[in-house]
């Protein structure tokens, strides 16, 4: 339904996961039943992941190592190819910096760290790294360096390429520049491309239709992203994953083929990570929640991949702190009682309390528009700071 903002302009209803809440069925379900792997298929190729989960590419969130440890443990970790791991040797060093700036002054530090230029070897080193940790090897680029930088990322061994920015399109134009022609660009490759972020259902559909495997859905959520702020752009979670959702139904029914809808940002708990999948998520991006971890290599920082952008930055560096291991937060145990801890055993009971075996199960959950799901009867919590009062 829409609304009339003035004579001149209506607008549909935009919903977050706060808005919403998931409504249990007629059924209930062992969560020792419950099935949350992840799985997609390439030229003939078969990929499979005991969590639906992958690690933003963010500097404070992954490194080779970190990466290693998510693979283990059953995700994927995307290392970002542009940032602190492929500009310096020693990135340590550069890590320990950001982590020891005032916050008045870090946005404009990071602008100078990041004035080095990425090195093609050192892609090609971070990307072998993470091969000789026994992983498979997932990292991202921006639209306008894949072609500059894809043959260093190959010849370390790379299996998954994620072509990301802030938005990214399948019909980009500019009159400088001669811009990345996506769906040949991906045709060429011999490894599966994720491609994002979008926040439409034309949007989703258009990226779907380059080739892709999966599209990244998320514009300006994330904890660290301020484009909303700076640009006024997005669209609140709930909907846009739905929206692409409804893309992937009507590009299955062209092709036949299944392309994979990935919530990016906005998700601190695992109540966020069910409702993601309840509207139409195959898979789930976070970072945040991963920066707590001690693994993470922002020593409790993180930041996004726009914030150090030299002449118009969208992002901030937060402090997430350092909560527990990363088996912690993606498994548990959990030793608090927020949500934050134990990401895939809420995910798992949620879908078992709500009845459901398996990821597309649960896409057809009934979601209920709750605006008051937060705040009902939780005055006590609220008062205290404890729970859900956080």
């Amino acid at each position: 339904m829409e609304i009339e903002i003035g004579r001149g302009k209506t607008a549909r209803r935009g919903y977050g996961f706060d808005d919403i809440a998931i409504v249990p069925s007629r059924r209930t379900r062992d969560p020792r039943d419950v099935d949350i792997h992840w799985e997609f298929a390439y030229r003939g190729r078969s990929y499979s992941f005991p969590l639906p989960i992958l690690a933003s590419a963010m500097d404070g969130v992954v490194d080779p190592a970190f990466a290693a440890t998510m693979g283990k443990l059953g995700g994927l970790a995307v290392l970002n190819l542009e940032g602190i791991q492929t500009r310096y040797a020693d990135a340590a060093t550069q890590l320990d910096v950001i982590a020891s700036l005032e916050k008045d002054e870090a946005t404009s530090r990071m602008q100078e760290i990041y004035k080095e230029p990425v090195k093609a070897e050192l892609i090609t080193q971070r990307v072998r790294e993470i091969k000789d940790g026994g992983v498979l090897a997932a990292a991202s680029l921006t639209p306008q360096n894949c072609e500059r930088y894809i043959e260093a990322a190959l010849a370390g061994g790379l299996d998954l390429l994620v072509i990301q920015g802030t938005v990214v399109s399948a019909e980009h134009v500019s009159s400088y520049d001669k811009p990345l022609d996506l769906s040949a660009f991906i045709a060429g490759l011999d490894i599966p491309v994720i491609v994002g972020g979008c926040c439409s259902y034309s949007g989703a559909l258009h990226l779907m239709r380059t080739g892709a495997i999966g599209v990244l859905v998320g514009v300006g959520p994330g904890h660290a992203c301020t484009s909303r702020r700076v640009l006024g752009i997005g669209v609140p979670q709930g909907t846009a994953i739905a929206d692409a959702a409804a893309a992937r139904m009507r590009h299955l029914d062209e092709t036949g083929t299944y392309c994979h809808v990935i919530a990016d940002g906005g998700m601190r708990t695992g109540g966020d990570l069910a409702k993601a999948i309840a509207v139409g998520a195959d898979s789930i991006m976070i970072g945040s929640p991963l920066s707590s971890a001690s693994e993470a290599p922002g020593r409790g920082y993180h930041w996004g991949m726009a914030t150090f952008h030299p002449d118009l930055p969208r992002g901030t560096r937060v402090r997430s702190g350092v909560k527990g291991t990363l088996e912690d937060i993606l498994v548990g145990p959990a030793h608090e009682n927020d949500g934050t801890l134990n990401l895939c055993g809420g995910l798992r009971t949620s879908m078992a309390t709500c009845g459901y075996e398996n990821l597309k199960t649960f896409q057809k959950a009934e979601v209920m528009v709750a605006p008051s799901l937060q705040t009902e009867g939780k005055v006590l919590q609220q008062a205290q700071g404890v729970g859900m009062g956080r």
